[in-house]
């Protein structure tokens, strides 16, 4: 028998057992592909690393990004926010004027 799969849970099931889906690209081929543009200096465009590579370049992208989380690198598209206390300092950066109700 069967066991029901939730819109939530993906995966295989074999008897009362769910499997994991198969993976499309080895684990071994992700982290080379890491490793090599890591390594790459400049860094290359990751849609034509990708062709290289035989993958998709959104998968090498996510691989990259996740590597980069998991070393606690942060994301060049996202800067790091300041504190509160040191935003308002900044130079350049006006202070919100005080409203002016009678």
């Amino acid at each position: 028998m069967r066991c029901e799969v939730t819109a939530g849970q993906m995966g295989l099931t074999r008897g009362d057992q769910t499997m994991p889906a198969p993976r499309k690209y080895p684990l071994e081929l992700r982290d080379r592909a890491v490793r090599m543009y890591r390594a790459a200096e400049p860094k290359p465009v990751i849609r034509r690393m990708a062709e290289e590579l035989g993958v998709h370049h959104e998968a090498l992208r996510t691989w990259i990004r996740q590597a980069e989380a998991d070393a606690g690198e942060p994301h060049p598209a996202r800067p790091r926010r300041l504190p509160a206390r040191t935003r308002g300092s900044l130079p350049g950066r006006r202070q919100a004027e005080p409203s002016k109700t009678p």
